[in-house]
């Protein structure tokens, strides 16, 4: 994580584009994952739909999705595409401090989410107990480390 904090600068819970862009500047790899390292701490702590009430700037959106394209994780990236078609629309409607599940319910769009979430919650158990997200940072830097480090 050294390597992300000192060349990262910017706030992932801010809505204004500067974490993203801060993302920009770094090899692909390594873009890749400081992007979706904060999906692996949703996946951990609550739900890949909740995910986008903490991380739902377009461009880290974009930069997530690419990320685990790039990282080989085709069916956790299709997964997250599907939970940002659900969600992304419905972040300007929450109420005040109204949380993702909340605004799911209040949708009528809770089994939808329910149904993503446990595909995705067993995308990420499939490594035994090992985050598949980390899992393939550390297969991607063995393979290709001069997209990680650059060249």
């Amino acid at each position: 994580m050294k390597i992300l904090t000192a060349r990262v600068s910017g706030d992932p819970y801010s809505t204004d584009g500067s974490f993203a862009q801060s993302l920009e500047a770094l090899p692909v790899g390594l873009r890749a994952m400081a992007a979706t390292h904060w999906l692996d701490v949703s996946l951990t702590l609550d739900s890949i739909t909740w995910h986008f009430g903490n991380f739902g700037e377009p461009g880290l959106v974009a930069q997530t999705e690419e990320g685990l394209l790039e990282l080989g994780l085709p069916e956790l990236g299709a997964c997250f595409h599907e939970a940002a078609e659900l969600m992304m629309p419905l972040l300007h409607q929450r109420i005040s401090e109204e949380d993702p599940n909340g605004l799911l319910k209040r949708k009528g769009l809770r089994k939808v989410a329910d149904k993503i979430n446990k595909r995705a919650w067993g995308l990420d158990s499939s490594e035994h107990g090992r985050s598949v997200i980390y899992s393939a940072w550390v297969r991607y830097a063995r393979t290709h480390p001069e997209r990680v480090f650059g060249s």
